[in-house]
This record gives C-alpha cells, sequence and structure tokens, in this order.
C-alpha cells in the first residue's frame, strides 16, 4: 500500500466547549496519511492518476475554517468522512492536533483510523 500525506497543516477555526473558545478561532493542525496507489501516476507522470493532495488539503481548509464544533473528536470524524467519501481513499490515518489547549503541553488532540464500509 502507497501512502499520500499531507503534514502540519495549520488550520484556524472556532472549537472548543468553553464560551471564551467559542468568541476566537484556535489552530488545529492536521497530519493525514491516506493510502493510494502512485504506480499508475509514477508511470505517466500526470496528476490525474494519483491522489491529489492539493485538492485534499484546499477541501479541508475550507471546511474546518467555516466550521464550529466542540470536540476535535467531532471535527476529525468529519474530515475523515469527507476525505473518504470525496477523494479515491479507501483508508487514513487522522491526527488533529489543538496546540496550547493544555498548560504545558504543546499539543493535544486524537488520532483516528478509518476505512471505506463494504
Amino acid at each position: 500500500m502507497d501512502i499520500v500525506f499531507i503534514s502540519d497543516l495549520d488550520i484556524d477555526t472556532v472549537i472548543g466547549i468553553y464560551d471564551w473558545e467559542r468568541e476566537i478561532r484556535q489552530t488545529v493542525r492536521l497530519n493525514i496519511e491516506m493510502n493510494a496507489d502512485i504506480a499508475r501516476a509514477a508511470a505517466t507522470d500526470h496528476i490525474d492518476d494519483t491522489l491529489d493532495y492539493k485538492a485534499v488539503a484546499k477541501r479541508l481548509i475550507g471546511f474546518v475554517e467555516k466550521s464550529e464544533f466542540g470536540l476535535v473528536e467531532t471535527l476529525a470524524e468529519r474530515c475523515a468522512e469527507i476525505i473518504l467519501s470525496e477523494f479515491p481513499v479507501q483508508w487514513l490515518r487522522l491526527k488533529l492536533d489543538k496546540p496550547g489547549a493544555v498548560r504545558g503541553s504543546r499539543s493535544v488532540g486524537v488520532i483516528i483510523e478509518r476505512g471505506q464500509r463494504p
């Protein structure tokens, strides 16, 4: 299995359960690994034959910037659903960080793995 990845994609959004969090924008960071068969793209050297990571990133940026979820768990799940439903991906691992959410910690968040349902 080949993997196409997006690393350290920072996006500002409204995220959090506290009243003060609902009034500001905070940065979340996405790291995503997606399965993709890149053999054809390697042979043809053509973008149409691979998973377009720029298109995935642009779609997620647009979604996350407009979202207003309370939990990182919900945001991560919705991002995974978008990728699996809109792009030629059968499996992904998505890490969503919320930097600075806990004093003394660089970041907190979740890691999820999802695949297409049979």
